[in-house]
């Protein structure tokens, strides 16, 4: 695979996924939403194994794609796929997880903003939602689902993102904020996973996720030293190479990937040296990920590890065959063809 070109390489990572992952719903016409793996197993081919944020991010390349390479047959998709997210989620367009409604409302802002679709009612839902999820508990922030007692940066971070969107500067602020003082490690500068209420207990696990999201939270509201400091973090603790660190298949294929949108985000933003920390480690990552690709129907096949080949094919239980990573590989290089 011998193209340099970074809009050429997300055009091809578009297809693959559009390929061999976008089909229609049961199967009604005029749907279209991605099935969890490729190749299908039975269920998938039916989109009986429902991963609503996939979807989400799904959903969101497709407009980083619109945005690249205007489209209307793209424009098209866009609509069917808005709408069969929520004929597929039963009629409604939230569910149980704060994440992954956030995670939905960002994309559906996109839309919004591109008048791709009618997402109106979408937004007003996700929105009371999302407030809903707030308490005083843990000194405030939303909690990772409906009925928990856990409150986590996945959930926190798009929240914050989606909510300084909206024109909510106040909510956008706390949420931020209680991510700063509860889970930002004041020694290495990354931020930490989550915090039990019933324990209190500090659940320091590191993901790329989580610096993704609080990175895009602190540039939604100008707070730039606070971007800074996270992208140096990123760099010391987890790009080796300048290359982001994969977290496997299943929901670990987005990880990596969410953290890259942000980080391309920051380089117009922040000043040298951060600016071009962020930029060496989209576009290393996208480098990496490229050549560790294989030929297969459809287009590219990109490697849960990016700094690592795909393994030979035909796929097994491998974490390649998720659409969690190829969508995830697909943002990644979405990503590097915006970085000046």
């Amino acid at each position: 695979m011998d193209t340099s070109d970074p809009a050429a390489r997300a055009a091809a990572a578009e297809h693959a996924v559009r390929t061999r992952h976008l089909r229609r719903v049961w199967p009604m016409p005029g749907t279209a939403l991605g099935r969890s793996g490729w190749p299908p197993s039975f269920g998938q081919r039916l989109h009986w194994h429902w991963n609503y944020w996939w979807q989400a991010h799904l959903l969101d390349c497709l407009v980083d794609a619109q945005l690249r390479a205007p489209n209307p047959g793209r424009a098209q998709v866009i609509d069917r796929f808005v709408r069969s997210v929520h004929r597929r989620n039963f009629g409604t367009w939230v569910n149980e997880y704060y994440d992954d409604i956030a995670w939905l409302g960002l994309a559906l802002q996109r839309v919004h903003a591109l008048k791709l679709s009618t997402v109106d009612d979408a937004l007003t839902a996700i929105d009371a939602r999302l407030h809903e999820g707030w308490t005083d508990d843990l000194g405030g922030g939303i909690w990772w689902r409906r009925g928990d007692r856990f409150k986590n940066a996945p959930s926190n971070g798009p929240a914050a993102i989606f909510h300084a969107r909206q024109g909510d500067a106040t909510r956008a602020r706390a949420l931020t904020q209680w991510l700063t003082t509860t889970l930002v490690d004041p020694d290495t500068g990354l931020v930490r996973d989550g915090i039990r209420a019933d324990s209190g207990e500090l659940v320091k696990n590191i993901y790329t996720y989580c610096q993704g999201v609080y990175l895009g939270a602190c540039l939604e509201q100008s707070e730039m030293d606070s971007a800074a400091r996270t992208v140096r973090a990123v760099s010391v603790h987890l790009a080796p190479d300048n290359v982001l660190r994969g977290q496997g298949g299943g929901d670990g294929g987005l990880f990596a990937a969410i953290l890259a949108r942000y980080l391309a985000l920051a380089v117009p933003r922040l000043p040298d040296p951060e600016s071009g920390l962020a930029r060496r480690i989209v576009l290393s990552s996208a480098d990496a990920c490229w050549q560790g690709a294989v030929v297969a129907p459809g287009g590219p096949l990109f490697s849960a590890e990016w700094s690592r080949p795909v393994p030979p094919l035909p796929l097994g239980a491998v974490p390649e065959r998720d659409l969690s990573v190829q969508t995830g590989a697909w943002m990644l290089l979405e990503a590097a063809a915006t970085v000046p």
